[in-house]
């Protein structure tokens, strides 16, 4: 509200909230900071789990920083930037969302201490840019080169990420599926290996135990065949992959056929099947004995195709069509005519299974094949959700390195090395943005503080210890967790991507920027309905008796 001359001039709507200066600042940081204390006790190997009940009344425990944020209904517009960072985290390198979003909370907590200096948000927008961009510069100068087939250091990747999940009894299994099936996939292009995440379906069937989660040399497609007289187990399979659909079309417009003897109509029919029988026949000539159909299979065509010992399945998922063609070799034709001996795709064996209270097609044994399934098992529908997170992630860090061949050791240690530097390098800066890069420093220690807290040890004693390490070039010196001392997190195999680690630092910093620069807050607010019998009749919004229509909103001034 504004006055002009003494009356009072009407802005925003009636019901708008504002908040400004460093009200807005305070608000925003608040409720950013309480996103990441929430997930901060998830962080590390020693991390807890939430419990997250929807509104359904359907439960999810796990201590993924991105499912937790994913879950959890978020009003706040600051506090749902934070679950952005874990987004986009997760969406770019597919972990490291807990620390990410711990980073930012951090950032914004020393921020806020220098704003109570009077220091210019602007100022601290620029010195963590800085900071943020020299980071970057450091992880890169230290970080160690990979050779994409040393499986060992890929295991222990794999491994590393698995860590803080509840699947820590089936971790070594999970961490060989993770290596296998992304070495499988792995394509070279342009004289760079590319490991696409997409092509490693995971299919979730409850029952038995975890440890017997499987990797397919092939693929898993969650159907059944489509007639019970069709062979169930098919050796040498030629796989005929067709996007068009094995019925009789129907005219686009509608059409009247005039019949005046029983004959024609017999022969009417007769030509359907006719039709249908040389659809079948094009498709055995081909060579085919297994046919995956995007679309659907007339009734008739069924009992045909079992006739001639071709398994068929219908409705296949477009992905699934995809990955099938990468995985046997074939290609996906959509012109029935066009199916040829050379389009088909090959597989050791194709049978139909019973997995848990359902029917799925298995291909397996394919010759070299880019695309590959991992069917999770577990006791509860909560312990495989959690085994499909745990692969999720530790497949995505795997692909990482494969595709940068660089990773840094975890524990802690890489945050305290960037805290080192960054102090020194803040020196070469000074004035006010001076502060804010050594604020971004701190902010860096609250990683290995946390992964000490959550192990139960102190966090100053453990950080005290660090600093002194690194300052006698323990490069790699990171939290032990189980003793409370430092330990060199290379020899104790605890690495992660290099990719992981850059993408947390930005991501954090931008949230933080972001946050900062913000000094006014317009929220506006929906009129409550009226409440019946509140003055007036229905639909004048309990208006005084006499008052014209359309006054109702207006309040005295």
């Amino acid at each position: 509200m504004a006055q002009l001359g003494g009356v009072p001039v009407l802005i925003l709507k009636e019901g708008a909230e504002r908040t400004r200066g460093r009200d807005a600042q305070r608000t925003n940081i608040m409720a950013a900071r309480v996103i990441a204390e929430a997930v901060r006790s998830t962080l590390g190997p020693r991390g807890m789990d939430k419990m997250l009940v929807d509104s359904l009344g359907d439960v999810t425990i796990t201590n993924d920083g991105a499912a937790i944020l994913n879950e959890i209904d978020v009003q706040h517009p600051a506090a749902k930037m934070l679950v952005g960072v874990a987004k986009t985290q997760d969406d770019e390198v597919g972990d490291g969302t807990t620390t990410a979003v711990v980073i930012a909370g951090e950032l914004l907590k020393r921020a806020e201490e220098l704003l109570d200096q009077k220091i210019h948000p602007t100022l601290i927008v620029s010195g963590y840019k800085k900071a943020a961009d020299k980071a970057k510069e450091i992880l890169d100068e230290v970080a160690i080169s990979v050779d994409p087939n040393d499986e060992e250091t890929l295991l222990k990747i794999a491994v590393t990420s698995m860590n803080s999940k509840s699947v820590l009894g089936a971790k070594e299994h999970f961490a060989k599926i993770s290596v296998e099936a992304m070495k499988q996939i792995a394509e070279e292009k342009e004289g760079k290996l590319e490991a696409n995440r997409d092509m490693v379906n995971i299919i979730k069937k409850q029952g038995k135990s975890i440890l017997e989660t499987e990797l397919v040399q092939g693929m898993v497609v969650d159907k059944e065949l489509v007639h019970p007289a069709m062979p169930k187990t098919i050796k040498n399979a030629k796989i005929a992959l067709l996007d068009a659909a094995v019925e009789i079309e129907k005219t686009e417009f509608d059409a009247e056929i005039r019949i005046s003897d029983p004959t024609q109509m017999q022969a009417f029919l007769d030509e359907e099947q006719s039709l249908l029988k040389q659809m079948v026949q094009s498709i055995k000539n081909s060579g085919a004995n297994v046919m995956f159909c995007q679309k659907g299979i007339d009734d008739t065509a069924q009992h045909y195709l079992a006739k001639v010992g071709v398994a068929a399945i219908r409705r296949v998922k477009k992905s699934d069509m995809e990955k099938l063609a990468k995985a046997t070799g074939g290609t996906v034709v959509t012109n029935l005519k066009e199916l040829k001996a050379e389009n088909l795709g090959e597989a050791g064996i194709v049978e139909e299974v019973k997995l848990a209270n359902d029917k799925v097609v298995y291909v397996r044994d394919c010759k070299n094949p880019k695309a590959v399934t991992i069917v999770v098992r577990g006791g509860t529908e909560l312990v495989v959700d959690e085994g499909e997170r745990a692969l999720n992630d530790s497949l995505s860090v795997v692909r990482d390195v494969i595709e940068d061949q660089k990773m840094v050791a975890g524990g802690g240690a890489p945050e305290t090395e960037l805290a080192k530097r960054l102090r020194d390098y803040a020196g070469s800066i000074g004035g006010r943005e001076q502060l804010a890069i050594e604020a971004f420093a701190e902010s860096l220690e609250i990683i290995p503080k946390t992964l000490a807290e959550n192990a139960g040890h102190d966090q100053l004693d453990v950080l005290v210890k660090l600093r002194a390490a690194h300052e006698k070039d323990g490069l790699w010196m990171g939290v032990n967790i189980s003793t409370g001392d430092v330990s060199d997190m290379l020899e104790m195999g605890v690495v992660e991507p290099l990719r992981v680690k850059k993408q947390a630092i930005v991501s954090a910093s931008e949230a933080a920027e972001l946050i900062l620069r913000i000094d006014d807050v317009i929220a506006s607010r929906a009129h409550p309905a009226p409440e019946a019998g509140a003055g007036g009749p229905p639909g004048r919004g309990g208006m005084p008796p006499g008052m014209p229509p359309g006054m109702g909103g207006m309040g005295m001034m």
